[in-house]
């Protein structure tokens, strides 16, 4: 074997790099299954006699503590050095929402309002009739918006003039703009709009406290993906997510001005939380050192208190002792933040900070409910509200601090603020005398008297600048604004400076955002997901273990380190790539199983060939691997170029699906031919010959002389059979995925057997004009309700009203749960659809070119293309006349259109393995009859046939049985997949190069395929 030592080399590195990967996941889990320990160990002690909602809220704060106390603890040592929980934490194998549970959101954002304003709210019927004709192209593509509304409203008024609607903004559209200028003004704007709106969105997301959201925005086609892991208010994201940016200016309250309040608050909330107060101390009985504070949380008696993993090894009693200390801290609302600082100019007159103190972003909701509490709200002034800041980033290490400024808004009991968004009519970084950025801010003229009026009652003292209750900016008033224009400063970078000025825009150009597509999973639910995929694998792997011993004796020892490599390889990588880990991609997983000892059974198999025909074992070990080399090629190449078409059409968990299949493709090779062959030799060179055969391996398909050629007529009558039904399917319907119908998708779990009929009699008066679609979902007592109620409305608490009037209806049948949750509306499901069908088209017409240009023949193009189709319409007439015969969902929807892309792909495994030796046969053979070729060619692979599809099917079936209801749907599609892929392979495909032969030319061309030995004539079959 050539290359031998950079095999080994690449072989040990990837092991070495897939466990050093792996390995960030284990001590991740082993050091959170400790603070896991410590926290349970804590409420036992301290919380003994607490309501079960009181313990598991302490449980949750205590492991929050101990994970943040801990992040920058070293659990291990990596090739740099120490490394820290946090940075293991960030390194780990990441699992996606539907196996951790959590929200996935996508919001599209919306742009007429921006045309609106910057045509000051134009009348022009023409105008307003282009952007409602804009938004319905808009609900059926991923269009750009301001490219529709200028294609519509051109079509309206042919020789209209864009200028003319959006001159008198300010803008800086002028009157005698052509329509590109205005087109690249317009662009800019919504660029700007929706970056803005992004923008806004983040800070949104960091207001809900999860562990690592993800926010992804597309601004080319106007939406922004949010995942939310572990989140279970799912009302209040939807309304916070959807809820209109509101630009607002309010005074602000210092710290001496609530000094005594804080004090008092902070008596009363230690009684309330049953403190004792330490002897000698003294901060609890109304000192003002809560002014001059350090800047560090501390205890009762003045000591900073950290939980530190080294704490996690010492007694019980010591850590005790430790953790009733920082309770203790935690009695007082000072324990709960580090109060603001002040200082002193050389005039000796004291200047203080804008904001109360700092609080940790994982205290913040704790820290709101205390402070909302009529107890402690109450002793505060009736006009004061409180506001964080947004999270601030270094500019040096480019990170986000863990903590938000708490400010004290004075707004007067009132919803609205003395000066709104609109009072401002434009802002713009610049740069100020010195040289540096700073933001100028103009107002109109009704802000300008406010502006004016507001300034002057507050010199010296900060003004609040507030987006969504969110303080951006509260800069000192140097002294009365008269003149409507303002300058911001505060030792800005360029990009502050741009994006503070941005946020004072918001008001001026507004671009919300609305929820088009939701999924929800339930912990439960994600739970299930984990130990059904776990358990297929698990299964999975045994099973083709135990088979590759069985059937192919010790040589199956070198396949199974080649799948156990493939797999490590593949998880290791996934990992290094910080991919995550979903239901389809564990899916991908145990399909990996079955298709990576297809190389290694491809390989064996021919070996065996060379082994009957009477070949040395050298040289049939060498002869098997070159002319197994163009067929395993081949197949992986298929079906890699319909994983790649998969990732790029593919939405969420399906990309994760492709993901997997991708790398266990290119894995499968590199094991499968590169390793397999290294491990053979090291036998080899200890002068230890494998054995590829057992004793039923032996006598399985041995001289097979089945003649397919002459019967298939019966297998053309039985395509024309498939034909009708696939154009039957069409016209029998089929059971849409709400991705792909659009619609409310509710999983709901019920304590006793649910009555199917009776519920959807009921939930069909809830939902006047609209029958629900129900599946049982696992067992009876699981439901899948499916409805478009509503769909098409608007507002933010549309699904709130669905969800209520379908909760209510189901009390009437017990308690019940919702586990998850789907929305789709009609605008992503349209696109859902058509990606759908460009993958398929894509994918068969890309089969087509690679056969045409591998083989050079058309008529091989042609007959896998017709084996290709049939194989497709089987697997519709089955999920179209079976749906309603089986007891779980048969829909289309994405998994779906995975299975029918990953079908196509393997289908092409088989095909491609006939069509190599039907080639290869040709040259041994080239005046035999063609149909005696083929039936040779279709005989002597036969066995390779079996066992790939074999493989596979098991494997898949495996994952239908006991991989969760995630992934029935799938592996039910590639379980038809696989059988009628063998099938057509060997029915369809081969046997229709016959007819297409001309009856001058009575065999396809057959292209060059290298140097073949026709001197050794091979035993007849």
């Amino acid at each position: 074997m050539q290359l031998k030592g950079l095999v080994r080399f690449f072989t040990i590195l990837l092991i070495v790099y897939s466990i050093y990967q792996l390995s960030f996941t284990w001590f991740v889990r082993s050091h959170e299954k400790k603070l896991e320990s410590r926290a349970k160990t804590f409420v036992r002690v301290n919380y003994q006699n607490a309501s079960a909602e009181l313990t598991d809220s302490v449980y949750k704060r205590k492991l929050k503590d101990y994970e943040d106390s801990t992040k920058d603890e070293t659990i291990t040592y990596g090739i740099t050095g120490a490394i820290s929980y946090q940075k293991a934490k960030n390194e780990e194998l990441n699992l996606g929402l539907d196996l951790q549970g959590g929200m996935n959101v996508t919001l599209e954002v919306e742009m007429t309002g921006l045309l609106k304003t910057l045509s000051n709210n134009s009348k022009d019927p023409n105008f307003l009739r282009a952007l409602d004709n804009a938004n319905r192209r808009k609900a059926n593509s991923g269009e750009n918006f301001i490219g529709l509304f200028a294609e519509e409203y051109k079509k309206l008024v042919p020789g209209g003039n864009l200028a003319s609607l959006f001159a008198a903004s300010n803008s800086g559209i002028k009157v005698t703009d052509s329509d590109s200028k205005v087109m690249d003004v317009l662009q800019t704007l919504s660029k700007d709009a929706f970056d803005n709106t992004y923008r806004v969105m983040r800070t949104r997301i960091d207001q809900f406290g999860v562990a690592q959201p993800n926010i992804n925005p597309d601004a080319s086609r106007g939406i922004i993906t949010v995942e939310l892991p572990g989140v279970t208010d799912e009302a209040r994201v939807r309304n916070y997510l959807q809820s209109s940016a509101n630009l607002q200016f309010w005074e602000v309250y210092q710290l001496p001005e609530i000094g005594a309040e804080f004090q008092k608050a902070d008596d009363v909330f230690f009684k309330l939380m049953g403190g004792k107060t330490p002897k000698g101390d003294t901060t609890a009985k109304g000192d003002s050192s809560i002014a001059k504070d350090s800047g560090s949380v501390k205890d009762t008696n003045g000591n900073f208190q950290k939980f530190t993993n080294d704490s996690i090894n010492k007694p019980d009693s010591q850590i005790a002792s430790q953790e009733n200390q920082q309770e203790e801290a935690r009695k007082h609302l000072y324990g709960w933040l580090i109060p603001g600082q002040g200082y002193k100019d050389n005039n000796g007159k004291e200047h203080y900070s804008p904001y109360i103190g700092k609080v940790k972003i994982s205290d913040t909701a704790t820290l709101n409910s205390m402070l909302r509490s009529p107890a402690i709200s109450s002793i505060f002034p009736a006009q004061l509200t409180w506001m964080y800041g947004k999270p601030e980033v270094n500019n040096q290490t480019n990170k986000t601090s863990e903590y938000l400024d708490l400010y004290a808004i004075k707004t007067f009991g009132r919803d609205k603020a003395k000066i709104e968004g609109e009072a401002v009519s434009n802002s713009r970084m610049d740069y100020n005398q010195q040289g540096q950025p700073e933001v100028m801010m103009d107002m109109n003229a009704t802000g300008t008297k406010a502006w004016a009026k507001m300034t002057g009652e507050n010199v010296g003292k900060p003004i609040a600048i507030v987006l969504d209750n969110i303080v951006y900016s509260a800069p000192n008033v140097n002294g009365p604004i008269d003149g409507g224009t303002s300058s911001i400063s505060g030792g800005f970078t360029v990009q502050e400076a741009t994006d503070l000025a941005r946020i004072l825009n918001a008001g001026k150009y507004p671009a919300p955002a609305k929820i088009v597509q939701e999924t929800t999973v339930g912990p439960t639910l994600g739970k299930d997901a984990i130990n059904g995929g776990i358990m297929a694998f698990g299964i999975s792997f045994i099973v083709i273990f135990i088979l590759m011993l069985v059937y192919y004796n010790t040589s199956g020892v070198v396949a199974n380190i080649a799948l156990i490599l493939n797999l490590l390889f593949t998880i290791g990588i996934l990992a290094g790539l910080g991919a995550t880990l979903t239901a389809p991609g564990i899916a991908g997983l145990v399909l990996t199983i079955g298709m990576a000892v297809d190389t290694n059974v491809i390989i064996y198999e021919r070996i065996k060939e060379e082994l009957d025909r009477g070949k040395g074992y050298i040289p049939a070990i060498n002869e098997g691997y070159r002319r197994s080399l163009p067929p395993v090629l081949d197949a992986h190449v298929t079906t890699l170029l319909t994983a790649i078409i998969l990732f790029y059409f593919g939405l969420g968990p399906v990309k994760g699906f492709a993901t997997t299949q991708i790398l266990g493709i290119l894995l499968s090779l590199f094991c499968g031919i590169l390793v397999s062959r290294w491990v053979s030799d090291i036998f080899t060179n200890k002068k230890r010959h494998l054995e590829y055969f057992t004793k039923t391996s032996r006598k399985i398909f041995k001289h097979a002389k089945f003649k397919f050629i002459e019967y298939r007529k019966i297998a053309y009558g039985i395509s024309v059979v498939v034909l009708l039904a696939g154009i039957g399917a069409y016209f029998n319907g089929f059971d849409e995925g709400v991705e792909f119908k659009g619609g409310r998708s509710y999983t709901v779990a019920f304590e006793k057997p649910a009555p199917v009929e009776q519920i959807r009699k009921s939930l069909e008066t809830a939902f006047p004009g609209e029958s629900p679609v129900m599946k049982t979902v696992g067992n009876s007592r699981t439901l899948d309700i499916t409805t478009a109620y509503l769909i098409d409305s608007t507002g933010s608490n549309v699904d709130s009203v669905v969800e209520g009037a379908l909760t209510s209806n189901l009390q009437k049948f017990g308690n019940s749960k919702i586990i998850g949750f789907k929305k789709v509306l009609p605008t992503i499901s349209d696109d859902l659809k058509a990606g759908a069908i460009k993958a398929t088209i894509f994918a068969l017409l890309v089969i087509f070119l690679y056969i045409f240009i591998r083989f050079r023949d058309w008529r091989y193009s042609f007959g896998t293309i017709v084996a290709l189709l049939h194989d497709v319409l089987v697997t519709l007439a089955v999920f179209s006349f079976a749906r309603k015969i089986v007891n779980f969902p048969l829909e289309i929807d994405q998994h779906f259109i995975a299975a029918i892309l990953t079908v196509i792909g393997f289908s092409m495994n088989d095909t491609v393995i006939v069509f190599d030796r039907i080639r290869e046969d040709r040259r041994l053979y080239p005046t035999a009859p063609l149909g005696d070729t083929i039936n040779r060619a279709i005989n002597e692979t036969l066995s390779r046939t079996i066992m790939t599809s074999l493989t596979v099917f098991l494997t898949i079936l495996i994952l239908f049985l006991v991989g969760g209801e995630v992934t029935k749907g799938f592996a039910f599609a590639m379980l038809i997949g696989v059988i009628t892929g063998t099938y057509s392979s060997v029915f369809v495909a081969a046997p229709i190069l016959v007819d297409l032969v001309s009856k001058k030319s009575k065999k396809p061309a057959v292209p060059a395929a290298g140097k073949v030995d026709i001197k050794q004539k091979p035993q007849s079959v």
